[in-house]
């Protein structure tokens, strides 16, 4: 229920769908008696998706979340195992064409086949399933399997976690399949502004994992203070914080992490 919710709410929550929403009832009420109010709420949403776009507002919220948890040391202790998250490869698209089609967070992956060639005794672990509403979509595990091959990955060193939807399932199956000891290291391989919330489900479900934040948007510094070099970069970035800082506070409202915004 939790995860169909979530999707739901997504669907009208995302701050450009809220946005776009927002401009066609605008427009809706351009005429006849609500005319006037109808026209203001249109121009509000013009300006706010131009401030949005032409702002470093993104990057600002952005920032913070991709700060929580520093990149390790260059020198680390060799793993028991490297867990990747999903979300990372576009399993429709790669069925269609028969050729690996990487997302943005596509350094999840390539991280993921770093760390497993550099630590070649430790396993490496794919956790996703589909995030599609129906369940019928197609996982991206199978093409995960193909990339890490092409990479020169043994099949022995992976394993694969294909059921879970969301964050708190990949914790909480991928614990599963493991079965990790309290003396072990696991990497936790994810896009840096999803870390803090990665790291405090973990955590709930008893899973100590070291972060190893990847796919960064942000700079670190005065230049994430520029203006956007394109708008959709900007709404990329804005899209991204809003959905984990409302992220954050659900998931702690529903008692799914410990901490409203969990720290190293």
């Amino acid at each position: 229920m939790f995860f169909l919710i979530s999707k739901l709410f997504w669907l009208v929550a995302d701050p450009i769908n809220f946005m776009l929403i927002l401009g066609v009832l605008g427009l809706l009420l351009s005429f006849g008696r609500t005319a006037r109010f109808g026209r203001g709420l249109a121009a509000a949403v013009i300006l706010l998706l131009a401030v949005t776009g032409f702002s470093p507002l993104g990057a600002l919220l952005l920032r913070p979340l991709e700060n929580r948890f520093p990149p390790p040391k260059a020198e680390i202790a060799a793993p028991a195992g490297i867990i990747v998250l999903g979300g990372a490869l576009d399993a429709e698209v790669t069925a269609a064409r028969g050729v690996p089609t990487l997302l943005g967070p596509g350094a999840r992956l390539t991280t993921g086949a770093a760390l497993a060639r550099r630590f070649p005794n430790a396993r490496l672990v794919f956790t996703g399933g589909t995030a599609d509403m129906s369940g019928k979509g197609i996982p991206e595990a199978p093409a995960v399997r193909a990339l890490w091959l092409s990479l020169g990955i043994p099949a022995s060193q992976m394993l694969f976690e294909a059921k879970s939807r969301n964050t708190w399932e990949n914790a909480l199956f991928t614990k599963a399949l493991v079965h990790p000891k309290p003396d072990e290291t696991w990497l936790l391989v994810t896009s840096a502004w999803h870390m803090p919330r990665s790291m405090g489900i973990f955590r709930k479900v008893g899973f100590q994992v070291t972060a190893y934040p990847v796919d960064y948007w942000t700079y670190g510094d005065n230049r994430d203070l520029q203006v956007p070099h394109h708008a959709l970069e900007a709404f990329g970035m804005l899209d991204h914080a809003m959905h984990e800082w409302i992220g954050l506070v659900a998931y702690h409202l529903t008692g799914k992490t410990d901490a409203w915004f969990p720290a190293p």
